[in-house]
């Protein structure tokens, strides 16, 4: 359920401002969402697994709230990151 350190580094080249930047809120809004994209292949098979689901929960409200300071302090950038990602909203 957890994402290997090789999917972490492709992640931060894909989507950081510059190499090695982990912090901002693009790279941290794609690890959420690998890690929620994870866990739901995870429900396909595990359907009763509400102890999981209640940590997909707080991925989805982590990741929401990184979306909502992105989109106060740069609106561009936001929506570049829910096309990338294919996040619905």
């Amino acid at each position: 359920m957890s994402i290997t350190k090789e999917v972490t580094s492709e992640l931060v080249k894909t989507y950081g401002l510059s190499e090695g930047n982990t912090g901002c809120p693009e790279v941290q809004i794609a690890i959420w969402t690998t890690r929620i994209n994870n866990l739901i292949e995870h429900f396909n098979t595990h359907r009763k697994d509400l102890h999981s689901r209640l940590g997909l929960m707080k991925m989805v409200s982590k990741r929401r709230h990184l979306l909502d300071y992105l989109k106060s302090k740069d609106e561009k950038r936001y929506q570049d990151i829910i096309k990338k990602l294919n996040i619905r909203r």
